[in-house]
C-alpha cells in the first residue's frame, strides 16, 4: 500500500477520499517535475523587483492543473502563475495551487521548496497537501481528519515557553517599504526565543509547525496559495492559526501567525 492509499484508509467517506487522492496526486505530479528540473539551468523571468518565476513554476502548474481537471472536472482552480487579478474572496469551492513555493530557493539551488495544493470552501481550507520533492515528504490534511506526514499522523509541539521555542518567519517582497516593521518584529521576538529560522517557503514553514519542527511561524503579505494547505495542516495538527492580533485568519488577508496553543498567545503579544 502506498502512502496515498494509506491516507485514504482514514477518510470518512468516498467524496473525501476522492478529494484527498486528487490533492495528493496533483502535488506529487508537480513535485516530480520540480525534482526533474532542479539541477538543470533555469530560465528566470521577473514578476517584480525581487519576485521571480522559473520554467519549473510554469511546467509544474500546467501538470497540476491537468491532474486536478482530470480528477475533479468542473471545480475551479486558482493557481499562482495563471491567477492574474482573480485573487478575491469567493463562496465557491476552489482548488488553490502554488506550483512552486520557494521559487527563489529553487532558482539558487537551495533545497527547500514545495508544491502546495488545497481545496477551499467559503474561504476556509478543507483539504490540503504540501509536497517537498527533494525530501520526498508528503504532508496532507483534511477537515476533522488530522494531519499526516506520508503515512504517519503528526502534531504540533507542546513547547510552552518562548525561550524554548524555535520559530520561523519570512520577509515580504516589498521589504524595502516594510523594513522597519519587519525588523521591529524580529527585535521583539528574537531575544525571547531559542532562535528564528527564515526558510523562504511559507508552505514548508507551516508544514514544519504542523509536524513539530518549528514551534511557530509568522509572516505578512502572503497570497492564498502560500498558506491555504499549510493553514489546514497546522489546525488539524492541533495548532492555532490567526492574524497577528489573534483574530481569525483569512486566505485573502495580509497576516498569518501559526503556533501551538500554548505559544500562540505569547507570540500575539510580541507581534502587536
Amino acid at each position: 500500500m502506498n502512502r496515498v492509499e494509506s491516507l485514504e484508509q482514514h477518510c470518512p467517506d468516498s467524496q473525501t477520499r476522492l478529494l484527498v487522492r486528487s490533492a495528493c496526486r496533483a502535488a506529487l505530479t508537480g513535485g516530480s517535475i520540480l525534482r526533474e528540473l532542479y539541477s538543470r539551468p533555469h530560465r528566470i523571468t521577473m514578476k517584480g523587483e525581487i519576485d521571480l518565476v522559473t520554467e519549473a513554476d510554469v511546467a509544474s502548474e500546467t501538470a497540476i492543473v491537468a491532474s486536478l481537471n482530470e480528477d475533479t472536472p468542473g471545480l475551479p482552480i486558482l493557481a499562482e502563475e495563471s491567477a492574474g487579478d482573480r485573487i478575491r474572496e469567493t463562496e465557491d469551492r476552489v482548488w488553490i495551487v502554488d506550483p512552486l513555493d520557494g521559487t527563489t530557493n529553487y532558482a539558487h539551488g537551495f533545497p527547500l521548496f514545495a508544491v502546495s495544493v488545497a481545496l477551499a470552501e467559503k474561504g476556509r481550507p478543507m483539504i490540503g497537501a504540501v509536497y517537498c520533492p527533494l525530501q520526498d515528504e508528503l504532508f496532507c490534511a483534511w477537515k476533522e481528519g488530522g494531519a499526516w506526514l506520508n503515512s504517519t499522523r503528526i502534531s504540533v509541539t507542546a513547547t510552552d515557553f518562548l525561550i524554548q521555542a524555535l520559530v520561523g518567519t519570512g520577509f515580504p517582497y516589498d521589504i524595502r517599504r516594510r523594513l522597519d516593521e519587519v525588523l521591529d518584529q524580529v527585535r521583539a521576538i528574537l531575544p525571547k526565543v531559542r532562535d528564528i529560522r527564515r526558510g523562504g517557503a511559507a508552505a514548508v514553514d507551516l508544514a514544519y509547525v504542523a509536524c513539530g519542527r518549528l514551534d511557530g511561524f509568522w509572516e505578512r503579505d502572503l497570497k492564498p496559495w502560500d498558506i491555504a494547505a499549510g493553514w489546514l495542516l497546522v489546525e488539524e495538527a492541533g495548532g492555532r492559526v490567526s492574524d497577528f492580533s489573534g483574530a481569525d485568519c483569512s486566505l485573502f488577508g495580509d497576516q498569518i501567525l501559526a503556533a501551538n496553543p500554548a505559544l500562540h498567545p505569547l507570540l500575539v503579544r510580541e507581534l502587536t
